[in-house]
């Protein structure tokens, strides 16, 4: 076994690409700190303002996908993927990595391709249940497949399988930490109430928000408390109060995750692996607006396992109300969830993907 010298982690997009490859950095940065990491992204990105505010540098491809309508920028994506895979051969020329990583998103794609044309191992590290065409593509030639999800063996071979589980922000691994009734109190909740919390992410979910705004005075009248994190992109009427907190942003997700008792949220790749380490009641209501209906999909690897409940999108506005009601009412349902959620975690994620990186390094 080698030791890490240089590596660059490719990749980006979203949150769920983006901070599972901060945390991979931030781990061959604890095992060796004189390692150089260089991050790839897309331009125009959100990896090219949040890699550099962890404290990673970051070179930025002009490849860009398909759009859905017709449009002229469709005529210039065969010319972005030229000159993506030209700097991506530059860049792994100059900085003669011992290992390529790829995290999934467009700049992914070009790097992984190059890397695996010039022999240099690679690594995919792969979130969803259900893993995108690109990566289905990619890991033909890859060395080695670190995933969050069993039974991936019917899209990768089985032989370059690693059940690593996703990467997740450091200050997750803590939530047990926290007392959740010292975090209720923190946060001007009665800590005797049971607290729900519901996540829509950074740009918010509309259809939870449209159903918290239609529900959220019959879930108030139960006695319970709730904390709403709508997204930026909601626009605030509803009046808060003691029992109801409204914000577009959590700054403290581990102090609030800690104060929960029941928790609704979309079933993104980094979500879930979140949500298993805290290991509150949840519910998942998937978004439909992803490719290959990817959430779903994550969503029903928990719930097949008792350790969620699934609310279709199509149905969450007119059934929440009434699965929140039970779920509250439901004392040993909310152990058994809880329980069984949990046992699906993977705290060590980053340990045993830099653990692969180690053992494939040439």
């Amino acid at each position: 076994m080698k030791e890490i010298k240089s590596v660059i982690i490719s990749g980006g997009g979203t949150g769920g690409h983006i901070f599972p490859a901060i945390a991979i950095a931030n781990e061959i940065k604890n095992r060796y700190p004189n390692a150089a990491i260089q991050f790839v992204g897309a331009q125009h990105k959100m990896e090219m303002e949040k890699v550099p505010q962890a404290g990673y540098s970051i070179i930025g491809l002009p490849i860009a996908g398909i759009q859905r309508k017709l449009t002229l920028k469709n005529l210039l994506v065969p010319f972005k993927l030229i000159a993506s895979l030209y700097l991506s051969f530059r860049i792994l020329k100059k900085h003669k990595p011992d290992c390529v990583i790829g995290v999934g998103g467009y700049a992914s794609a070009a790097v992984l391709y190059v890397a695996n044309l010039m022999k240099i191992p690679t690594v995919i590290q792969e979130q969803n249940s259900y893993p995108g065409l690109t990566n289905r593509i990619l890991s033909k030639k890859s060395t080695k497949c670190c995933v969050a999800y069993a039974d991936m063996f019917q899209f990768f071979d089985n032989d370059k399988i690693i059940f690593t589980g996703n990467p997740v922000r450091q200050d997750i691994l803590t939530v047990s930490q926290y007392s959740q009734s010292e975090m209720k109190e923190k946060l001007g909740f009665d800590k005797n109430k049971p607290l729900l919390l519901v996540i829509g992410g950074s740009l918010g979910a509309r259809t939870i928000n449209n159903a918290l705004a239609k529900n959220y005075a019959n879930i108030l009248n139960q006695s319970i408390s709730i904390y709403w994190q709508t997204g930026k992109n909601y626009k605030k009427e509803i009046p808060e109060n003691k029992d109801l907190i409204i914000s577009s942003f959590i700054q403290n997700m581990t102090e609030v995750y800690a104060a929960a008792d029941m928790i609704i949220s979309r079933a993104g790749a980094l979500s879930i692996s979140e949500l298993q380490i805290v290991g509150k009641p949840v519910i998942l209501i998937p978004s439909p607006n992803v490719t290959d209906d990817h959430q779903t999909k994550n969503a029903l690897s928990l719930s097949n396992n008792e350790a969620a409940i699934l609310v279709k999108d199509s149905e969450a506005i007119n059934t929440i109300n009434l699965v929140i009601t039970d779920l509250n009412q439901n004392k040993e349902l909310q152990k058994s969830l809880s329980n069984n959620i949990k046992q699906m975690a993977k705290p060590d994620a980053s340990a045993k993907i830099v653990n692969v990186i180690e053992q494939i390094i040439l």
